[in-house]
């Protein structure tokens, strides 16, 4: 679950600093028809990135889960020339990796090195893209490990009402697929059907590679083409980006023998790459300090209340406590909503939350791995991978009222949901509200 902490001490760093150790002479180009992203180190390392664009778009509900266990078995399961065990040898000889992984907007093989081992680790690299063996014995393996990490995540409470609020949330949506699966829908998958599957998805219109590296243009060029001319174009492939909105309050409990109650919400926010997005961002961190305050110090209501913004292809604000008092809870987010809606934000909030969001976002990508994951997402899920390099100009520009205003915009009706002993909640309260005043009625 996507949660953001606000540090002291990184607030304390000047963002000029922070930036001004972000490469500025970053460049794109295009390799047989394959974006690519090019940002120069400034070390010795080797990040490489190849994003197979989609996510949940790209199977069927009865399917999810398959793609993450595909990406996993890149790596995990050998190649047409290397065995699982002398993969990760070969590997393990240069202290390098490997490996592939999924969310709900694109997967990711990505290869990590050093610059002088480039040319050891991109064989194996090539190999887990473009020759995966998925053997039988070495993929039952991952499939038992998915089905192990998908019984614990169940029984994670935070994790368990994260996943409720997408299902209530997004039904009849892509959005509403969890990309780890299920249990019953991972145990029937085969190494057949998983190979085929991504055999399908591995196409050159799908794919984006990104590169953090110091490297001779000509020569990456060169050994990207060798790769990519094996890999057949596909259809053209269009990553599509919806909104969400909720036209009414809507609760939805299920029962659970807890220690506490688990309740999170969901609602709307802007899409990426709109003219919202960056104000909400902010807007989301200052709310998300004032909910903290108000609910646990001010309240003790909840040892860890989150609010936070998860950007994608579906965009959406959540907010979510662990409470014995889901009622009271309820009570004191109206009321924290309605004043944050009337009166707004405050200048100085806005200033310190610019300064404290630019300088994590930074500091968060000072290694290369980081750095290439940013410049990812921003390309897949923004529209325009640039916005990770010149998102300090972006945010500077932003007013009080574009943080207000923004907040005001898209915090509306939201998608209640409820984990726990459903006697100790009121259904009500969530559905019409707490808040009752005559002379100015509150509209969400």
């Amino acid at each position: 679950m996507k949660k953001y902490l606000f540090i002291a001490a990184i607030a304390a760093l000047p963002v000029s600093l922070v930036y001004a150790q972000s490469p500025k002479d970053a460049y794109e180009t295009t390799v047989d028809g394959v974006k690519v992203i090019v940002q120069p180190s400034g070390n010795g390392i080797v990040e490489i990135q190849a994003i197979v664009k989609g996510g949940v778009q790209n199977y069927p509900a009865d399917k999810m889960g398959i793609e993450s266990l595909a990406m996993t078995a890149l790596s995990e399961c050998g190649t047409m020339s290397h065995d699982k065990n002398s993969f990760k040898d070969q590997l393990d000889k240069v202290n390098a990796s490997v490996y592939g992984y999924s969310n709900k907007n694109f997967s990711v093989l990505r290869m990590n090195c050093i610059k002088s081992d480039f040319d050891t680790v991109w064989p194996l690299f090539a190999e887990a893209l473009t020759q995966p063996k998925f053997d039988a014995k070495e993929f039952a393996r991952i499939q038992q490990d998915a089905i192990n990490a998908l019984k614990e995540s169940e029984s994670q409470p935070d994790a368990a009402i994260d996943k409720y609020a997408n299902k209530i949330a997004f039904a009849g949506r892509s959005y509403a697929e969890d990309p780890e699966g299920t249990v019953d829908i991972i145990q029937k998958l085969t190494p057949e059907q998983t190979a085929a599957y991504y055999k399908g998805i591995l196409t050159r219109s799908r794919l984006l590679i990104v590169v953090v590296a110091d490297m001779d243009r000509p020569a990456l060029e060169a050994k990207l083409k060798t790769l990519l001319d094996g890999i057949k174009k596909g259809y053209p492939f269009e990553f599509k980006k919806s909104f969400f909105r909720s036209y009414q309050n809507t609760f939805s409990a299920e029962p659970r023998e807890l220690a506490t109650n688990y309740v999170e919400g969901v609602t709307s926010g802007p899409e990426a790459g709109s003219p919202d997005y960056d104000a909400f961002q902010v807007a989301m961190r200052i709310f998300a300090q004032r909910h903290f305050l108000e609910v646990r110090t001010n309240n003790g209501l909840s040892y860890a209340p989150q609010a936070w913004f998860n950007a994608g292809a579906t965009s959406v604000a959540k907010f979510s406590v662990s409470t014995t008092q889901p009622d009271k809870y309820i009570a004191v987010f109206d009321q924290l909503v309605d004043k944050v809606k009337t009166e707004g934000f405050k200048p100085d909030e806005v200033a310190n939350m610019k300064t404290t969001y630019l300088t994590g976002f930074y500091y968060k990508n000072e290694t290369n791995f980081a750095q290439a994951s940013s410049i990812a997402s921003n390309e897949v899920i923004y529209g325009d991978w640039k916005h990770s390099l010149e998102l300090v100009d972006d945010v500077k520009k932003l007013t009080t009222d574009d943080v207000s205003n923004a907040f005001r915009k898209y915090i509306g009706n939201i998608i209640w949901v409820y984990q726990g002993d459903t006697k100790k909640v009121n259904p009500l309260l969530y559905t019409n509200g707490t808040l009752h005043k005559a002379d100015n009625p509150v509209s969400n």
